[in-house]
């Protein structure tokens, strides 16, 4: 039976013109994430469980999640802007 995985990938003529599109992370532009809006999420969730810890109240998991949802987007918008320069 056929092994086509074992074969010799063709197209070796091709293979510079994707690493040259990489940057220095090796991650290519197109595939990666925003830490603006990783940070934002994880903030959001972080705000809601400590707002729900620390009172249980409606209130105080709204101003928690406010609180985190802010602090993980300048986190996070810090972050871009110091990884593309």
């Amino acid at each position: 039976m056929a092994r086509s995985h074992h074969r010799k990938k063709h197209k070796e003529h091709l293979k510079h013109f994707k690493s040259a599109q990489q940057d220095v992370s090796g991650v290519s532009p197109s595939n990666r994430v925003s830490g603006t809006w990783m940070f934002t999420i994880a903030g959001l969730i972080l705000g809601i469980a400590v707002g729900y810890f620390a009172s249980g109240g409606i209130l105080w998991v709204a101003v928690g999640a406010l609180a985190g949802t802010a602090a993980g987007y300048f986190i996070g918008k810090k972050i871009d802007t110091d990884r593309t320069v």
